[in-house]
């Protein structure tokens, strides 16, 4: 189902990490949609433990290019939301040249599987730096600006995974465990601020981090090529609602939520996009 843009970020200033495809994407163009400016970051090059191909600054200048098909401002960055010192430089730089920020968006994640007592240390390491550490640096990058701004909202991406176990993802449970923790004590924290703290949690949503070869294979281990029409059985099997997976589009519309006025009141929050997965 299509959006319904309200203009509910007119004015506003948005932050997405993790915005050049997917996601990240999406979010960036739901904010456009909205009415909202956009700073978007995603790093230049791949990450070790991660075999499947991550966002690359051409798919960043194309996200930028739907924003301003939008008729909105947007600012691009390469930055490793590891690395607190080069997202600053980049997050200063974008905000003095959009006027302010009112909205972040903490969406960089990465995943890769295995069994806990097989994973390699380059697995454990990366997957908290950056959805964990990452999501740390995003939001105390940003807070100088959002204080400045008399208040805003952090959106936290998070995961089905932040409120269950998943097998072969001890990495990815744990930092996304730890991203709940994270969020409510920010939002305890930054209340005094204005500044609302709340994170999604989607169930597998139909992008390139869910839907390729390896993580298909680990569904379907039966099979030497799996396709995803081999393993929407095995997804939809575990939500409520009888779908594989959700749209990127159905988690921004959450993100939007979070971000706008309508949500004014609600901090430190857990939202499930999650097909009734949490039920089951």
């Amino acid at each position: 189902m299509a959006p319904t843009t309200t203009a509910r970020l007119a004015g506003k200033v948005a932050l997405v990490t993790g915005a050049a495809r997917g996601q990240g994407r999406s979010h960036a163009v739901r904010f456009a949609e909205e009415g909202a400016d956009v700073v978007a970051i995603d790093l230049e090059h791949g990450i070790g433990s991660v075999r499947y191909p991550l966002g690359t600054p051409a798919e960043l200048e194309e996200t930028a290019a739907q924003v301003r098909a939008l008729g909105r401002r947007v600012v691009t960055a390469i930055a490793d939301v590891r690395d607190e010192k080069q997202l600053t430089v980049a997050v200063d730089a974008a905000v003095a040249e959009l006027g302010g920020l009112d909205v972040v968006c903490a969406n960089a994640g990465i995943t890769s599987a295995a069994p806990a007592t097989a994973m390699t240390a380059e697995q454990w390491r990366d997957v908290l730096d950056v959805n964990l550490t990452g999501v740390f640096h995003t939001v105390r990058v940003a807070v100088p600006h959002l204080r400045a701004a008399g208040g805003g909202s952090v959106v936290i991406v998070n995961s089905a995974a932040g409120l269950r176990a998943y097998r072969n993802l001890a990495h990815y449970t744990a930092a996304k465990h730890g991203l709940v923790g994270l969020m409510r004590n920010l939002a305890l924290e930054l209340g005094e601020d204005w500044i609302r703290v709340n994170s999604v949690h989607p169930t597998g949503v139909d992008t390139p981090m869910m839907l390729n070869d390896d993580a298909l294979r680990l569904y379907r281990p039966d099979l030497e090529n799996p396709t995803r029409d081999d393993v929407a059985p095995v997804f939809s099997g575990v939500h409520a609602l009888p779908v594989p997976w959700v749209e990127p589009v159905d988690v921004s519309n959450a993100v939007v939520f979070l971000a706008s006025d309508e949500a004014r009141y609600i901090t430190g929050a857990s939202l499930p996009v999650d097909a009734g997965r949490g039920l089951t």
